[in-house]
């Protein structure tokens, strides 16, 4: 990637819904350019995909949550991948501090939760964890 792939990437962060016509005028380019940039962007899956982001208040049915997660010994693949498959959890970070990793959970009710909890306490390789429920978010 070089520096124009990085500034397509950084406007489309802005806003994906940018028409090509648009990104070439900010960009300086033509329109095939940009076109082709995307192309080859999301050929080598660099580009996975375009989402919504909505605020947090415009989903109040659901429920977030950031869980610490203390890994034992050298299981840190093995938790990911477990953790990875459970649908509670929306990302998955690799943290240092005092979590060795940290999972932002999503569901849709507190026994939702409550259920997610308990599945994460039975994956092999986790010695602890802490959740902290989201109840306001300011930016």
């Amino acid at each position: 990637m070089d520096d124009l792939d990085q500034q397509l990437i950084a406007l489309l962060r802005q806003d994906a819904r940018l028409s090509v016509a648009d990104l070439a005028h900010k960009l300086k380019v033509s329109r095939g350019t940009v076109t082709n940039r995307l192309r080859k962007l999301e050929d080598t899956q660099v580009i996975v995909g375009y989402t919504v982001r909505l605020r947090p208040e415009a989903q109040t049915e659901r429920i977030r949550a950031w869980m610490g997660v203390l890994v034992e010994g050298n299981q840190t693949r093995l938790v990911i991948a477990s953790l990875l498959g459970e649908p509670a959890v929306a990302a998955l970070h690799d943290t240092n501090g005092r979590w060795d990793l940290l999972a932002e959970l999503e569901v849709g009710s507190m026994a939702e939760l409550s259920k997610a909890l308990e599945r994460v306490r039975l994956i092999s390789g986790i010695r602890g964890t802490e959740t902290s429920i989201l109840l306001n978010s300011y930016r």
